[in-house]
């Protein structure tokens, strides 16, 4: 029997499967991300999850033929590594994975992507029709797009191809982005950013009235969209989130032309009509382009996680032709 590996390292969790050649996954594994205080720790805690997923099956690490990894960025393509992570503590410079992964399982069919690539990729390896256009956006954490365009996945020739987050929708600029820039999607709209978002617009306008949490340590997105529709600030936050997402996915839009645009990631998958409905009711009246359709995935917190195998299971056999049709 041949065995896949998939890994999903995210700012928040770090998730590894192991798979049959037919992709049916027959072990899993899920920890906290390492908050450092080095990458190495981060390293380490990836190689110990594949380990318990591979426990998990049954099987030794070295029986794995091909892993593939959807992993937050940016990266360093040539080293495997990710650098200077945007959610993850500064301390954190460099997060060594596909030297380590490839000695852990034995093989050099390790296939580093980001996550939202590989959520794309496991949008159309699944999919009852794959369109040879299509967009999977996750907003979360942080905010990025993996993108099929005529058929062919786009890495990038340093695999950070789809950073969509860090594209200025803010020309002023009122919010610092956790990657030291200012204006970015991301900074108004992840899960990160929205927090800091809610606290702007109250100064902004301190006649709106709110029992939000806004000075509180434990103040987070969930607070917001708990309050939808019974907190006057909360309501207002989520009208200019709307209008922030709807920018961000128009210019996504008008540079690829996609048929489907999926969503994913934290924020949109628990918040669908107040994140996602509005996107698909603005969008509509902002774009040249034809209007895409606009879903959240079937895969829930699992598409990146079932797009790492998939990776693993299309380039370490060579059938790229199964990503792509």
């Amino acid at each position: 029997m041949v065995y896949y590996a998939g890994v999903d390292l995210g700012a928040t969790n770090v998730r590894a499967a192991v798979a049959e050649d037919d992709g049916t996954t027959i072990g899993v594994s899920r920890n906290g991300t390492p908050r450092g205080p080095t990458g190495i720790d981060v390293t380490e805690g990836v190689l110990r999850t594949l380990r318990e997923a591979c426990g998990d099956a049954g099987i030794a690490p070295e029986e794995i033929a091909a892993a593939g990894i959807g992993s937050i960025g940016p990266f360093d393509l040539a080293e495997g590594a990710v650098i200077d992570p945007a959610n993850l503590p500064d301390s954190i410079d460099r997060i060594p994975l596909t030297g380590p992964i490839e000695k852990l399982v034995d093989s050099d069919e390790v296939h580093l992507h980001n996550d939202t690539t590989a959520g794309v990729i496991g949008e159309r390896f699944h999919a009852s029709r794959n369109p040879d256009d299509m967009v999977y956006i996750t907003i979360s954490s942080g905010i990025g797009a993996g993108v099929c365009c005529d058929g062919e996945i786009l890495d990038g020739w340093d695999g950070n191809a789809g950073e969509v987050g860090h594209c200025v929708v803010d020309p002023r600029g009122r919010l610092t982005c956790g990657c030291g820039h200012d204006g970015h999607w991301e900074a108004y709209c992840s899960g990160n950013g929205i927090p800091d978002f809610a606290r702007l617009l109250a100064n902004d306008d301190p006649t709106v009235s709110t029992e939000l949490p806004l000075d509180g340590p434990d103040f987070t997105a969930k607070d917001v969209f708990a309050m939808a529709g019974e907190d006057e600030l909360a309501d207002y936050v989520i009208d200019q989130l709307a209008h922030w997402n709807a920018i961000g996915v128009t210019n996504v839009v008008q540079s690829f032309a996609p048929i489907v645009v999926s969503f994913g990631g934290a924020v949109a998958l628990h918040n669908e009509e107040l994140v996602v409905d509005p996107i698909r009711e603005r969008v509509s009246n902002m774009l040249l382009n034809n209007v895409p359709e606009i879903r959240v995935t079937e895969h829930g917190d699992d598409v990146v996680l079932e797009g790492a195998i998939a990776s693993a299971l299309t380039e370490g056999t060579g059938d790229r032709q199964r990503m792509r049709s």
